[in-house]
């Protein structure tokens, strides 16, 4: 299983803006900058997360973004399985691009959706505040 850079960098962006004063106010410059991404791609991915509902965008000469949430109340599994495009491991769990010609007897696709299943249900278990725990370390790689 392999995540996009967009839910990755969704991500990095929860785990920035966690570690900052919950009052403090970032910008997606200084996001970029600091993950060495494309300020253009953290647009986007800051656009989503605001309408998710994960982070709250303020918006003027003083204004920037901020978590919406406490990071206890962020489900990290929630978080993947919204930002993530699709979830086709293999071509038969795409019904529109399935050229596998065993795709009806065959027993893998079942076993590889249990694996995911296990995958998403892992990480319903984490939250954003467990990815901060270690946070003076994080600050540290932050340059914060």
């Amino acid at each position: 299983m392999r995540l996009t850079n967009y839910t990755d960098y969704s991500l990095r962006v929860l785990i920035f803006l966690a570690l900052k004063n919950e009052f403090e106010l970032c910008t997606i410059k200084e996001i970029a900058e600091t993950y060495q991404i494309s300020k253009n791609h953290l647009m986007k991915i800051i656009h989503e997360l605001g309408k998710l509902g994960y982070i709250e965008t303020i918006r003027g000469r003083h204004g920037g973004i901020r978590l919406a949430k406490l990071p206890a109340e962020i489900n990290i599994g929630e978080v993947i399985s919204k930002t993530e495009e699709d979830f086709h491991i293999v071509d038969c769990f795409n019904k529109d691009n399935n050229y596998c010609v065993i795709t009806p007897s065959c027993k893998l696709k079942f076993i590889l959706n249990d694996a995911l299943k296990a995958f998403l249900n892992v990480l319903k278990e984490y939250t954003l505040e467990d990815l901060i725990q270690n946070k003076e370390d994080l600050m540290q790689f932050l340059g914060s």
